[in-house]
């Protein structure tokens, strides 16, 4: 899995690419979280795009940093998810906690 970060005014864009699962989950959150440490981020967006599959390890993931945004009264996003990824989403009930856009110029031109 590869990863990069972006900060945009107080906003971290996360791309990722690969799989989201127990393999990889600890170091992403881990990763994520040092970012949100080192800057003062409002807006969480993770962008799915190029994720080919997520399993419960990886819901974790998106939970746990949905759990730390609301704690600061941030807001999250989940970006261009994969149908088979959505579904997974969809099916967790993550859908309907944190907002899925189908890319990241939906949530800058809002």
């Amino acid at each position: 899995m590869e990863v990069d970060c972006k900060v945009v005014c107080n906003s971290l864009i996360v791309r990722m690419t690969g799989e989201i699962d127990m393999l990889v989950a600890e170091r992403l959150r881990e990763y994520i979280d040092s970012r949100l440490k080192d800057h003062k981020i409002q807006t969480l967006i993770l962008n799915l795009e190029k994720i080919t599959f997520i399993d419960s390890s990886g819901l974790g993931v998106i939970i746990g940093r949905y759990k730390k945004m609301s704690a600061r009264k941030g807001k999250m996003y989940i970006v261009g998810a994969k149908k088979s990824v959505e579904q997974i989403l969809f099916f967790s009930g993550i859908n309907k906690l944190i907002p899925m856009c189908k890319n990241e110029q939906e949530i800058f031109n809002s």
